[in-house]
């Protein structure tokens, strides 16, 4: 960008269903750079993500919804079906907003 941030566009496993395996999902990432992405992607509980090259860089289109978004963390199905709307990351996670294990009240 511009200003010196950077949008980072992964393609991560989605988290398991009743019916079994999660769907593919696109997160797209605003930050400061690409370190600061990760460490956004990392403090939601998704650990295991690392970026490693460039395959899949983001559209034009998903540059722009992720800039006009409050939260700079937004994720849809992947590969995009129909009109799908871009949602924001809490409607992945659940209502926690953390996708790590629950800690045991103290």
């Amino acid at each position: 960008m511009p200003n010196g941030t950077v949008v980072v566009a992964l393609t991560l496993n989605g988290p398991a269903r009743a019916s079994g395996p999660g769907e593919p999902v696109r997160v797209l990432v605003h930050a400061a750079n690409r370190a600061r992405a990760l460490t956004r992607v990392r403090n939601l509980g998704l650990r295991a993500v690392y970026l490693r090259g460039n395959a899949q860089p983001p559209t034009p289109d998903e540059v722009t919804a992720v800039l006009h978004h409050p939260d700079g963390l937004l994720w849809r199905t992947a590969p995009q079906t129909g009109q799908e709307l871009w949602h924001p990351i809490r409607a992945l996670l659940g209502s926690s907003g953390y996708a790590g294990p629950a800690r045991p009240a103290a």
